[in-house]
This record gives structure tokens, sequence and C-alpha cells, in this order.
């Protein structure tokens, strides 16, 4: 049977990337470079939706942005001025081409298309109410729920339509929407996920991160602010505050391991980020040992600023083979046991007769790291440490990042010492969460106002959870009844 490689299933999974462009022609051309720079953000689905003065046109398909989108037939029709783009990894919502966006509905002000970033913690709940009314899904994705909101609101245009909407709805999201003669983007107040600005000619890009304003040759403007909507049109760029100020509290793992290390985020070099995290963790946990080895491809900047913190050698100890899909054949248990080289091989030269510091930006379920010890020792390490660039992952994401349940998250189950026996090292040790704030040019974590959302290593999540909350109140009436 066909299933999705070991590698992939214990590892923090990407969430969506986005891209909005307006005032340039062939606008969707350009949205694709746009989403080949975020492919990392997202490798499930992707989708254009563009405008083209007259009407909107678009295309959606399951797959990577190069097996769908690199023949004319399919962006030569995408025509206009404007467009908007997204990769999807699903965090709500069944893989299936219902719920790949961006969606569009026509509504009573005319055409909206809307793609999203992030997770809404009270889709659920609104979904439920919007149903109760008449409203009619078409999608499981808790993106849906912004358009039926918008149709709901009989005043406004679609800029009043959109902001109504999404005072309605909690939890964490980045959005571009296109509607006629315009492109909108906005944070939410907390601004958890990115979004950036970029001037492309004589018109204007939006997108996830700067790799992608790169690769269409885009002018660096600024990152959209947290709880900002900005409305490109004829008129350039008009800024919105439609929210309540709040204390910022960006995602932190975009810096160690979500945004592409070529990224500036919030003014921030997500290599330079990620080499400081290292050098940290070095400073941190030491250890007498002859050769430090990123577990790649996400471990490389953290293993650099751990070489150099510590003045031990960098060795690609690991050689990974880019040419492997999500997904590989398994036909024996035997087979699959093997199929973890399909992906990572050991570089036996760096490895035998070492005393080697494995770097990695985090542990999940711990099997792969479990599987990597192995295949080090079977290379002839004699010790084999490993060293995260991040805390414990202890607790699970509800803000657009697929994380297991908290009951399948290793560090939720067992202490540092308990995992390093799971996985078979010599030490594990993770970067402190005051030792992370400090590599991020803090002095430390205020516990009273934290800088980032930390929450998957604290658990102090800093929205409501209507929907898990709900969720485990139906859940324990349904064992009270159980057990009457």
């Amino acid at each position: 049977m066909i299933t999705t490689h070991p590698f992939d299933d214990d590892h923090l999974k990407e969430e969506c990337g986005i891209v909005g462009i307006f005032g340039v022609d062939e606008a969707a051309t350009r949205t694709v470079l746009g989403l080949h720079a975020l492919q990392h953000r997202g490798q499930e689905a992707a989708g254009i939706v563009s405008h083209d003065g007259e009407g909107f046109h678009a295309h959606r398909a399951m797959g990577h942005v190069a097996d769908n989108f690199s023949h004319h037939d399919i962006v030569g029709p995408l025509k206009g001025h404007a467009a908007i783009g997204h990769v999807r990894y699903s965090t709500t919502g069944e893989t299936a081409l219902r719920n790949v966006q961006p969606f569009f509905a026509e509504l009573a002000f005319g055409g909206i298309a809307i793609g999203h970033n992030g997770n809404l913690t009270n889709a659920a709940a609104i979904r439920r109410e919007l149903v109760k009314r008449g409203s009619i899904f078409q999608a499981s994705s808790d993106t849906e729920v912004i358009p039926h909101l918008m149709a709901t609101h009989l005043r406004g245009n679609v800029v009043d339509r959109l902001i109504n909407a999404l005072h309605q709805v909690e939890g964490a999201y980045s959005i571009v929407a296109l509607a006629k003669d315009m492109v909108i983007g906005v944070r939410d107040p907390l601004g958890v996920r990115p979004l950036v600005l970029g001037k492309l000619g004589d018109g204007y890009i939006l997108a996830s991160e700067t790799c992608a304003l790169d690769i269409v040759s885009a002018d660096y403007v600024r990152d959209i602010e947290a709880g900002e909507m900005v409305i490109l049109d004829k008129n350039g760029v008009t800024s919105l505050h439609p929210f309540s100020p709040t204390r910022q509290r960006f995602c932190v793992f975009e810096y160690i391991y979500f945004a592409r290390p070529d990224s500036i985020i919030e003014g921030k070099s997500v290599y330079d980020a990620r080499k400081a995290i290292g050098a940290e963790l070095a400073r941190e946990a030491g250890v007498d040992a002859d050769v430090v080895i990123p577990v790649p491809d996400s471990g490389v900047p953290a293993a650099l600023g751990y070489s150099q913190g510590s003045g031990i050698p960098f060795e690609y100890g690991i050689i990974r083979n880019h040419y492997v899909g999500r997904t590989f054949i398994e036909p024996t248990d035997q087979i699959r046991h093997l199929g973890v080289k399909l992906k990572h091989n050991a570089n036996r030269a760096k490895v035998e007769g070492k005393r080697i510091i494995l770097v990695d930006d985090s542990i999940v379920r711990g099997t792969t790291s479990k599987k990597i010890v192995e295949m080090m020792r079977q290379a002839g390490a004699t010790e084999v440490h490993m060293r995260i660039s991040s805390p414990p992952t202890s607790y699970s994401c509800f803000y657009g990042i697929d994380t297991p349940e908290r009951s399948k998250l290793l560090a939720a189950q067992m202490d540092v010492g308990e995992m390093a026996r799971f996985i078979g090292a010599d030490s594990l040790a993770f970067i402190s969460l005051d030792g992370l704030y400090r590599a991020m040019g803090h002095q430390g974590r205020d516990a009273k106002a934290p800088q980032y959302c930390d929450a998957c290593f604290t658990g102090e999540y800093p929205t409501e959870l209507t929907d898990q909350n709900t969720d485990k109140i139906a859940q324990l009436s349904l064992l009270a009844e159980k057990s009457a």
C-alpha cells in the first residue's frame, strides 16, 4: 500500500502560505512564482483566483504548485491585474479538493475570494449557528465561515463586511482576499502568523514570507502590523486598524522551523535567528564531542550556531535525498523499517569512530529521533548526543500548525531523561524557554507578558479555545451519561 513517509509522520507539519498581488499585468503568473517560494508551507494543494476587471477566474488542484501551474493552458486563463494564491497543508478540514483555497463566493455586493493561513478556534461553534440559520457549507475548512459571516451581515461594502466577520472569529489568521478592483490583506490582532508587503513595479504584493517577494524581484516594504488591514487598489495602499490594540504574540516556531531560512520576518533574519538559537543551546547544554551533525534540512542553521558556539567542528553526517516524495511503497514491515533510509542516510566517513552531537529543531512523537540515533550507531558513532533547538513540545497547537493530540506528544508523557532512553541517545537536551527568548534578542521570557506565542511549550494559549473547550464539555457530559 501507499503510506506517508515515516519521517513525515513524526514532524510538526507546515501550515499554509498565501500571496496577493494587485496592479501588475499577468498577476496570476507572478502569484505562481510566489507560491513556489512558499511551497514549504504546504504541499497538499494549491489554488489561485484572479480578476481581470470584468470577472473572476480560478484554478485549484491537489498536489504541488509545479504539478498544477506549470502549463500555459492553466495559467493563461487566469487573466487580470489582480490575483491571490494559496498553498495548503490541512490543519482543519479533510484533504480534499473542496477544501482547497482560495475559497470563492458570489455575495450580494459581488464576488469575494479568500485565502487564509492560520486556524480559527471558534469556527465549529460559528458554523453550527450559521447552519441553524440556513447557511449551506460546501467545505469542511474553518476558513469557509468567513464568507458566510460576510454574507449574513447586510450592511456596508466588502471591507466593512470583512471587518465585521473578523470581529466574530477567534484564533490566528493572516488573510488575503480578492474582490472587484482590490486585494485585501489582514493579520489577526495578536499577529500570530506572518504577512509582508512588497512593491512590485507599479503594483503591490502581499505574501507570508519575504522569500516570495524575492522570487518576483519585488522590493520589501514592511511587515503588515498585528491587527492591521491593508487595501491594495488603484489608490495604492490604504491602512486600517479595525481591532483594539493588544500585545503581539507572533509564533516563535516560525523562527525555529516553519519559515524559510532566507526570509526576514518581523525584522529578523530567520537564518540568523536559528544560528543564534544553536549558539545559545551550546552555552546551555554543552557536551564533550568530536563533531556536530545537523538533522537535515531544518537542523542545519542551528547546528552551525551550535558548532560556532562550542568550537566543535560541523559536518554533514546525514545526507538527505531531496527526490523522495511524501509517500512511498511499503509491501512488508521489513521494507517499512528500511524506508527511513529513503530520505536520510548516514555519511559513514564523518560518523564512524566519532562522538557526535545531533542537532534537530524538535521532537514530536520521538520515533524519527529514535531511528536517526540508531542510524548513527549503525554507522559507527561511539557516542550519540541529541540537542534540540526548541523547548520540549508538550502541548498541541490550535493556531495553524498540525500537531498530534497531547497524548501522542513524547514530551507530554516523559521527562527529558526518559525521552533520552526512549530515543537511545547518550544524552538529550532542549534549549530552555528563557534561552530561546535570549537568542531572539530578549532578556528572557516575560512571564506576565510573553513576547511570542509559545503555547506549544507552555500551554499558555493567548486566545479562547472555544471549539476545543466545547468538545471537552461534550465528552465529559457523555461520560457522565454513561456512568449514570
